[in-house]
């Protein structure tokens, strides 16, 4: 476990495309009943819509919170699996729309769902060792999945952003601890110029998600000397509904805690943003002096635990800008054939 000292985050923001389909629909041509298929709906990200413009909307939220001058900030991390670009920086389309210093450290960061928890992470590491006064860190993905596969019922699109600064008790929440937990599980991959990712079948609960997401969040309690009892809300890795409701039981952690953050169902697995998406709805209704553990997960295979405590400034804060929900209950259902079109699934003549 390693103690986080005078890191707050400043400003947050999650956004999720308008369009969705429903997993009954993915299931139909598929030939899989209502009562298969793994979640209710998901996210698509629409034709003229991509990581980078989804990273840039949860980013100009979170800066309306922060109200900062986006000058100040000097560092702009994104996480994710599914950049438009092969070679070429998303941080610095962030950068440059949202109108940060051309001085920013930007930087692209990967490791399957678990990216843009590693941009929170090293965002404040640069706070804390005074390097710079304010960060963005922001996970964003247009997620992939065969059709057919498993994996097309979940993969959703989605975004959220976080800028830290020095602590503050008007900012919204700080940051207490972290502990991480990593091995070389390969659950799940995509190699150079595939389009799809391939996926471990038997690996994917254990040995990868639950030693990983357990092995985080036991070290950081156990390290920083606290009980499931003592936190009021826990944000699992959601690639599913089941998995972390399973985690939270292994736990001892009641459904109460983990339900508020538990997105998944109606957005799907948003990879990069998806615990990060937990943590946003979280923010939209905790109060001041409550207690957050975020745990992501990214395939092949690690862990970030974070022990966080909202402040008083999240009550004025939170306010400045559209909640999750706004986004969530904004909504246009496609059908399969749309979805195939949007995600570049077919080929346009």
């Amino acid at each position: 476990m390693v103690k986080i000292r005078g890191v707050a985050i400043h400003g947050y923001g999650g956004y999720v495309p308008r369009y969705r389909i429903k997993d009954e629909e993915i299931g139909k041509a598929w030939g899989k009943s209502a009562s298969e298929v793994p979640i209710m709906e998901k996210t698509v990200a629409g034709i003229d819509e991509d990581t980078a413009t989804m990273a840039v909307e949860a980013a100009r939220i979170a800066l309306k919170r922060a109200g900062i001058d986006p000058r100040k900030i000097k560092a702009i991390h994104v996480g994710s699996e599914s950049k438009p670009y092969a070679v070429k920086s998303t941080g610095t389309i962030v950068a440059e729309a949202i109108g940060a210093a051309p001085s920013a450290l930007a930087a692209d960061l990967e490791f399957a769902c678990k990216a843009g928890s590693e941009a929170l992470q090293l965002i404040a590491g640069l706070i804390e060792s005074g390097r710079i006064e304010y960060g963005l860190a922001i996970g964003a993905d247009t997620a992939q999945g065969r059709p057919g596969d498993h994996l097309e019922f979940t993969a959703a699109s989605g975004a959220a952003a976080f800028i830290l600064g020095r602590y503050s008790d008007d900012a919204v929440a700080s940051l207490e601890a972290w502990f991480g937990y990593v091995t070389d599980t390969p659950d799940f991959w995509r190699r150079p110029f595939d389009h799809y990712p391939m996926h471990a079948w038997r690996f994917t609960g254990q040995p990868a998600y639950f030693r990983h997401i357990l092995g985080a969040v036991r070290g950081l309690l156990e390290n920083d000397g606290y009980s499931p009892d003592e936190i009021d809300y826990f944000v699992f890795h959601q690639p599913n509904v089941k998995f972390p409701l399973a985690a939270a039981r292994s736990l001892g952690v009641d459904k109460s805690k983990i339900s508020p953050g538990l997105i998944a169902g109606v957005l799907g697995n948003t990879y990069s943003a998806c615990s990060l998406l937990g943590l946003v709805s979280i923010l939209d209704q905790a109060k001041p002096g409550e207690r957050i553990l975020v745990a992501s997960f990214g395939s092949g295979a690690g862990s970030d635990a974070f022990l966080i405590r909202v402040l008083d400034g999240i009550v004025e804060r939170r306010d400045r800008a559209p909640r999750l929900k706004a986004f969530i209950d904004d909504k246009i259902y496609i059908d399969y054939a749309r979805y195939l079109k949007f995600r570049g699934k077919i080929l346009m003549g």
